[in-house]
């Protein structure tokens, strides 16, 4: 592929990205706001009893609430939007690259269909398999000194997911010619899946747990809109690029079989003139 083609579909995966994730912004909205704001009351009546009853003598007069640096409403609206909008068009442009990568490598597949498995591929080692190991919790959840470590888990389960698959991809593709192409999709994708609950088994838990006292409905509420923001970005991620892929490649495509009919001619036309009458 052209170094051509693969910079306009570059650009073509931060344009998906960017609208994907205005869907997925307007969705969080909707479905996921309410359930953090329903985590940050609970969490503020809980401490407000504690300073009820603190010694308030004890409390120097200029070490009052700390004035909030950004609001609510703005972390609710052009927060959320300016974090949904970055993380599509960033993960827009490398799903494009993978994209280019993928063509034609992983079977006989149009583009509209390969940005489909790409972007199901991507949503399933991004985000569900680590969810699984450690889902998203309200800000209310935890204790605020683990989130480093929380993260740092969190990160170091998507690294190892997405290179666990790029492995079974490359041992899926090296089996195909003993095995044909569904059995060894087959083992490979039976490979990815053993390897990650092994590592699931074998790194360390999320140590810091949910309150008892948390409803388990709004926890369970938070976390379902979160993997459906998830779902919903990659979804319309990948419907929108293989529509903008396919009108890009097609021409290319044309293209290609037209000069390789035109030199299937001329060889043909040569070989006939250089024929004894």
């Amino acid at each position: 592929m052209q170094s051509s083609t693969v910079r306009t579909l570059l650009v073509r995966g931060m344009i998906a990205g960017v609208v994907a994730g205005l869907l997925a912004f307007a969705l969080a909205y909707v479905v996921g706001e309410p359930s953090i704001d329903s985590s940050i009351a609970l969490e503020e009546s809980a401490s407000a009893p504690a300073h009820e009853h603190g010694d308030a003598a004890a409390v120097p007069a200029d070490e009052g609430e700390e004035e909030e640096l950004v609001t609510r409403p703005v972390q609710s609206t052009f927060g959320l939007a300016t974090g949904v909008l970055v993380y599509g068009v960033a993960l827009g442009g490398i799903a494009s690259l993978a994209f280019a990568v993928c063509l034609g490598r992983v079977g006989r597949l149009r583009p509209r269909a390969t940005a489909a498995l790409v972007a199901g591929a991507a949503f399933t080692t991004v985000y569900l398999v680590p969810f699984l190991k450690y889902p998203a919790t309200p800000p209310a959840v935890g204790n605020p000194d683990t989130i480093g470590k929380r993260t740092t888990l969190f990160f170091l389960m998507i690294v190892l997911s997405v290179l666990v698959a790029v492995i079974a991809v490359f041992a899926g593709r090296r089996l195909a010619p003993t095995l044909g192409n569904w059995n060894a999709t087959v083992a490979a994708g039976g490979g990815y899946v053993l390897v990650m609950a092994v590592a699931c088994l074998l790194l360390p838990a999320n140590t810091d747990a949910v309150k008892e006292t948390f409803p388990a409905a709004l926890l369970w509420e938070f976390r379902l809109a979160s993997l459906g923001v998830q779902a919903l970005l990659w979804t319309a991620f990948g419907l929108i690029f293989g529509a903008l892929a396919e009108r890009v490649l097609r021409p290319a495509a044309a293209a290609a079989a037209a000069a390789t009919a035109a030199a299937a001619s001329e060889a043909v036309t040569a070989r006939s003139a250089a024929r004894p009458g």
